[in-house]
């Protein structure tokens, strides 16, 4: 080929298809089981009280944050409970609602998608463990709602 005339990719900006100048494509890992971290475990051993717990990290800081409220917000926006300074988050990015029948979260109308353990969802009950994909971040939904219960003897009953 003469130096001269142009490629097929400077002559039309596309790479080909098949032949000797193609690039092959590998498929991407599949996110069906996405790998937990052994921070996480050790975030749930470190927590104190009984309750429902989101846990991610976020430029090498890790956080857990306790789930109080009805609506715990998850976001780019200064007002989300939960902030990720990034341009993969919407502002409004999803939402995580605690109410009589369960904790659930849902997709607050987000650019790229809410997943759950690796599933793209609208909305969807959280599990203990259950890992929450917003953007390039991972929060981990953690329950320790049982914690005290079957065996264990709160610390008011032994002082009597």
């Amino acid at each position: 080929m003469d130096s001269r005339t142009p490629s097929e990719i400077e002559r039309t900006g596309t790479l080909p298809v098949a032949g000797d100048g193609s690039i092959p494509v590998t498929p991407a890992a599949s996110p069906d089981s996405p790998e937990r971290p052994d921070w996480v475990q050790e975030a749930r051993d470190n927590l104190t009280g009984p309750g429902r717990y989101l846990a991610y990290e976020d430029s090498g800081r890790r956080v857990v944050v306790p789930l109080t409220r009805e609506w715990t917000r998850i976001g780019r926006s200064l007002s989300a409970d939960v902030r990720f300074d990034d341009a993969t988050v919407s502002r409004r990015h999803a939402l995580v609602a605690v109410q009589g029948e369960g904790v659930r979260v849902l997709d607050d109308r987000s650019l790229n998608g809410v997943h759950l353990n690796g599933e793209r969802i609208d909305f969807a009950p959280l599990a203990d463990g259950d890992a929450i994909s917003v953007g390039r971040h991972t929060l981990y939904y953690l329950d320790t709602a049982t914690v005290g219960s079957a065996g264990q003897v709160a610390p008011a009953a032994l002082a009597e």
